[in-house]
């Protein structure tokens, strides 16, 4: 018999065939290794040796999932400037410099000065120990590379440059992960850096936390916030044929297990909105999207808003990140969730189970389908709690294990930050009034961790991702520039 493992093993992988995810520019890593040059005369076997170590970095880094550009190796600080020069036309989302012997740090400032880009500064001896009794000086000066880090992060602290390293040898696999995890906080800075974020009707009133100012996430991360109204969406729903909306009826069939609380009309409206939804994102270049609008007694727009969670939903599912309320924060972090393979579903806190030590959170509205313990519900609701309108919504829980809380807070001098904490996603008994909804066990008295959680400033909606991420957040923040807070 298949496990509920297998049965969402395979339910994910459909979801890949059936909704194919959006492709967007690759993340872009820089590459420069360096040694000083003065030693080459003096040990003529020693450059041919650290180019080779140079040439096996760069092949792992070209099995990572970016774009590499390796600007070569340098010798003294009028090459260094040369690759400056190079990675700074190559726009990196992250820069490494490979430390292979002692170098002075003349030769690798300008590179982090003028590319205006976050630089990683790594080290890996040839292997774990130097062999003393057959090694002289040429020998030992290919492990000195260690000499160097103190030099470079006393200069780059005094050029106010962030300082970031890794030292370890050349096959040292937690080494690796160490760099892997950079790279993968590379991949938020770039999916942050190049984003179109939709913004569509208005703020939910009242709601004070989830106000920000757009142009924040354009000076932040360089974001682009893209002003949408819901006549964009209204206008491409009435361009919708009856047939691409039975055809989007039938992928939601595949999808979705319907309830019998669907009603067949609201099912198609939400259909239809799907549709339309696809080439609003389409038609803007959208990478996420947040929305909300009020409406008034069953008119067009509050209809459109209404029909919104089927779309959202797959929409989310195909890492075009969508959250209800407005809440721009979050779709940001989701869409940072997203590009870590980590998925990232709207959530708010529901209810404290005491009795059994969790907190039990979700949201209505847009799931990530992909992230689900059961095949995804579709349920007919007669009205949305605290919101105008009815029809077909979301309900799945987030499949059972390590979770990752990722929200983006905002201080007093209006600066934003990551604020993470992690948990397990447990089993047992859940609503069913067509939300999204986890069990969540942070190891902890639920409501000191509310409290907790509650004092980072981090605002009632976040991003729930798979897996435990802070580490790959922490080192995003890094790179981002604004601060991280765990909990």
């Amino acid at each position: 018999m298949a496990t509920t493992a297998d049965r969402t093993g395979v339910r994910t992988a459909a979801l890949h065939d059936l909704l194919p995810p959006v492709t967007r520019r690759r993340t872009r890593i820089g590459l420069v290794a360096g040694g000083l040059g003065t030693y080459w005369p003096q040990f003529p076997g020693l450059l041919p040796q650290l180019k080779e170590l140079a040439a096996h970095v760069a092949d792992r880094f070209r099995e990572m999932d970016a774009e590499v550009t390796d600007a070569g190796f340098v010798s003294d600080a009028r090459e260094g400037a040369r690759a400056a020069e190079e990675l700074r036309r190559a726009d990196c989302d992250l820069i490494v410099l490979f430390l292979t012997t002692y170098l002075t740090s003349s030769m690798v400032l300008p590179i982090a000065q003028r590319s205006h880009t976050p630089v990683l500064v790594i080290d890996l001896q040839p292997s774990e120990r130097m062999d003393h009794a057959a090694f002289g000086t040429g020998d030992w000066l290919a492990y000195c590379a260690q000499c160097s880090v103190p030099e470079v992060g006393n200069v780059f602290r005094r050029a106010g440059i962030p300082f970031r390293s890794v030292s370890g040898w050349l096959h040292q696999e937690s080494a690796w992960l160490r760099i892997e995890q950079w790279i993968r906080a590379a991949h938020i800075r770039a999916a942050l850096r190049h984003a179109r974020h939709g913004l569509m009707g208005h703020v939910y009133p009242g709601m004070l936390d989830v106000q920000t100012d757009p142009t924040l996430f354009a000076t932040t991360f360089g974001s682009h916030v893209e002003v949408l109204e819901f006549d964009d969406l209204r206008h491409r729903v009435e361009q919708v044929t009856e047939a691409e909306t039975r055809e989007r009826m039938a992928l939601a069939r595949q999808v979705f297990t319907l309830d019998e609380s669907v009603v067949e009309e609201d099912f198609a409206w939400g259909a239809t909105v799907s549709v339309a939804l696809d080439r609003l994102v389409a038609d803007f270049g959208l990478d996420s999207l947040a929305y909300y609008h009020r409406g008034l007694d069953g008119e067009l727009h509050e209809r459109l808003a209404a029909g919104m969670i089927l779309g959202a939903s797959l929409l989310t599912a195909r890492g075009v990140p969508a959250a209800g309320e407005y809440e721009l924060r979050t779709s940001v972090a989701q869409l940072a969730s997203q590009s870590v393979g980590a998925g990232g579903s709207f959530t708010e806190i529901q209810a404290l189970d005491f009795e059994n030590g969790v907190v039990e959170m979700g949201h209505d509205g847009p799931a990530h389908l992909a992230l689900g313990a059961r095949d995804p519900l579709l349920r007919g609701l007669g009205v949305y709690h605290g919101k105008r309108g009815w029809g077909v919504s979301v309900e799945l829980d987030v499949r059972h294990g390590p979770v990752t809380l990722l929200g983006l807070g905002q201080d007093a001098d209006g600066s934003l930050s990551f604020i993470t904490s992690e948990g397990t996603v447990v089993p047992g008994p859940l609503l069913q009034i067509g939300n999204t909804t986890s069990r969540v066990d942070f190891g902890r008295d639920p409501g000191e961790w509310v409290d907790a959680w509650s004092a980072t400033g981090v605002g009632h909606h976040w991003s729930l991702a798979v897996g435990h991420r802070t580490a790959d957040f922490r080192a995003a923040a890094s790179l981002l520039g604004i601060d991280h807070r765990q909990v």
